[in-house]
């Protein structure tokens, strides 16, 4: 029986697709471990969605997340294998929803709070958790070569969730809390 635990990663260091070794606190490591939370969330998510269509759009998302951590974790010669990547035409898939889903939605006039029933607070946190996790892509990218798909889509993925959000709330009459200032 294989065991989880490999006491590979015990002093410190952790594996890339292609073999090479680096320090489980390299940029390449915070990019795709934020992914990987980012993933985690969505499950969260998942546990309390019950409209079938946002539910199956988050699970053909969790399946895009390991996409993209695979990706993140090939180092440049590895990057040739055959590992599935993120292509212009899903990000163009994604618009498409994004798209549809506001066609539902009243327009802004505002910013919002985030907030709302359970679902849409969610996946508000959910957003936020793919901007860190854009941040961390972007920062890998000026220090080492990534597919450059990868920073469009999360950028996209976090405009997604917050229609998500909203759609949800609407979905489930739950209000929107607009913000204004107080001067």
């Amino acid at each position: 029986m294989a065991r989880i635990y490999t006491r590979t990663g015990d002093r410190g260091e952790t594996g890339l697709v292609g073999g090479a070794r680096v320090s489980k606190d390299s940029l390449r490591v915070d990019a795709y471990g934020s992914i990987d939370e980012l993933n985690s969330v969505l499950g969260i998510v998942r546990a309390f969605v019950r409209d079938l269509e946002l539910d199956g759009l988050l699970a053909e998302i969790q399946k895009d997340l390991f996409v993209v951590g695979a990706d993140l974790a090939s180092v440049p010669a590895a990057q040739q294998r055959d590992i599935p990547r993120i292509s212009k035409e899903r990000i163009a898939s994604m618009e498409r929803t994004i798209d549809k889903f506001e066609a539902e939605l009243l327009p802004l006039k505002a910013f919002i709070l985030p907030g709302g029933g359970v679902v849409g607070s969610l996946l508000h946190n959910a957003r936020t958790v793919a901007r860190r996790a854009e941040r961390r892509v972007v920062t890998l990218s000026k220090t080492e070569p990534i597919n450059e798909q990868l920073i469009p889509y999360v950028n996209r993925l976090s405009d997604l969730l917050f229609v998500m959000a909203r759609v949800a709330n609407s979905r489930e009459h739950k209000s929107e809390t607009e913000w204004h200032s107080r001067e």
